[in-house]
């Protein structure tokens, strides 16, 4: 008899959005590569189990630490991708060719495209955002984060964040 109620529970059971990266593991240090010190790759990044209503997916990658971890004062956007295809569920490491349909939006240097960490003093926490909508967005090409997120609100299905650190170089 408890065994019939274990399977009917599992059978139920949806499991949880997840982001994972095969560059780094959640809450450690992003390795140089994908760093201003490095090559400034992108890390891999690959999600599962979002809803099955969704219609498009947002990444946004920033730094909530800027400029100095002791006395943050703004949140510095790395990358933001929006209108990823519900079917795409991975970017691989170094993504300079985007999923047919996914639009990129402007980062904190005025400019498209993954720019890695760089922190000036200490040691800062990289947020890495995957949202899953229940629609596209209609917006210019190059949005910003401010205008994606606004756009987002009311749409989004399920959210999961990846948290990486990388300390300053400078000494």
């Amino acid at each position: 008899m408890v065994i019939g109620f274990i399977w009917l529970t599992l059978v139920g059971y949806a499991q949880e959005f997840t982001l994972l990266s095969s560059s780094f593991e959640s809450g450690e240090q992003i390795p140089t590569i994908h760093t201003c010190n490095g090559a400034d790759q992108s890390p891999a990044l690959s999600w599962k189990h979002a809803p099955a209503s969704t219609k498009s997916f947002v990444l946004i990658i920033d730094d909530p630490d800027a400029p100095d971890p002791k006395a943050p004062k703004m949140t510095w956007v790395h990358w933001v991708l929006y209108n990823i295809p519900a079917d795409v569920s991975s970017l691989p490491e170094g993504t300079k060719k985007l999923p047919k349909g996914t639009q990129e939006g402007y980062n904190d240097w005025k400019k498209t495209g993954y720019k890695g960490p760089c922190p000036p003093i200490g040691r800062h926490r990289y947020m890495h955002k995957i949202y899953a909508l229940d629609t596209l967005l209609s917006l210019t090409k190059r949005a910003t984060k401010a205008e994606v997120e606004n756009q987002m609100k009311g749409h989004i299905l399920s959210h999961v964040t990846l948290m990486g650190t990388y300390p300053s170089q400078k000494k």
